[in-house]
């Protein structure tokens, strides 16, 4: 996708925007979403990095809500059109909400979450933005960190952070944050700089929700039932085989296997095809 293009697509979220009913009260956006009103307030979002392109929304989740994802339930509308609202990409471009739990010395070594192959980018493109979302605090490590930031060298870190941590630009785990991140630049290119990971948790344990936004619209299931129609049987991530040895499988078997009728991402690797 060329510049003029991705400015294009840009314009057409704005109008698709626009499109959405919302009313201003005070500093406080809300977003009409069918018959509910999804509260989105601007003046809780901190920027932390322009290298890469990351800002953090402090109290984005209730409580209740973590609490709410944490029991693999999926009525998550609100939570999906608040996103919408927050990045300004449409809601149908987005990935299934990923649940994550880090125990004692678990931890998610540093990675993109754009694509390095074509194939990958046939169903909604690149992944252009991430939403990672808190569901519980972390008494000791957890942070998230990214090693090539541009930040890495000026954030003050005392000895309440992680020697992981300190490796570069960290975010703190609280429950109720979300921190956004953009892996791609304006022009549609890939940001090194997002560069990102998860630190060994030290003392307690993390709960996190991902949720992975394309360019395009991200319709699963046509490719789904194609790959069946012909008797495919194929991972859906080119990090399916390590996360699989990683034990992914077992400790996210709702994205990595899948639930309810709903295939997971990894079943290639996790060996659960029929």
């Amino acid at each position: 996708m060329d510049s003029q293009h991705f400015l294009g697509f840009f314009l057409l979220i704005f109008l698709q925007s626009c499109l959405v009913s919302a009313d201003i009260n005070g500093s406080v956006l809300k977003m009409k979403t069918g018959t509910s009103s999804v509260p989105f307030d601007p003046t809780h979002v901190t920027q932390l990095s322009w290298h890469p392109r990351a800002f953090i929304y402090k109290g984005f989740l209730s409580s209740d809500e973590c609490d709410h994802l944490i029991t693999l339930d999926e009525v998550v509308a609100d939570i999906e059109a608040r996103i919408a609202a927050w990045t300004f990409l449409p809601v149908e471009n987005g990935e299934s909400i990923q649940i994550l739990h880090y125990e004692h010395g678990q931890k998610y070594e540093p990675h993109f979450d754009y694509f390095h192959d074509k194939a990958n980018q046939q169903l909604g493109g690149h992944r252009i933005a991430t939403v990672l979302m808190y569901l519980s605090d972390v008494e000791s490590g957890g942070e998230t960190v990214f090693p090539n930031a541009e930040g890495r060298l000026s954030q003050v870190q005392d000895e309440n952070w992680s020697a992981c941590a300190k490796n570069g630009y960290a975010v703190k785990p609280r429950k109720g944050d979300a921190l956004l991140f953009f892996s791609l630049h304006p022009d549609a290119t890939t940001d090194t700089a997002s560069l990102h990971g998860s630190c060994p948790v030290i003392k307690g344990e993390k709960w996190s929700a991902t949720k992975w936004i394309h360019v395009r619209s991200f319709d699963r299931s046509k490719r789904l039932n194609r790959r069946a129609a012909m008797g495919e049987c194929v991972d859906e991530n080119e990090n399916c085989a390590g996360w699989a040895k990683a034990g992914e499988c077992k400790k996210n078997p709702t994205y990595m296997v899948g639930s309810g009728g709903s295939p997971g991402f990894c079943r290639k690797s996790c060996k659960v095809c029929s």
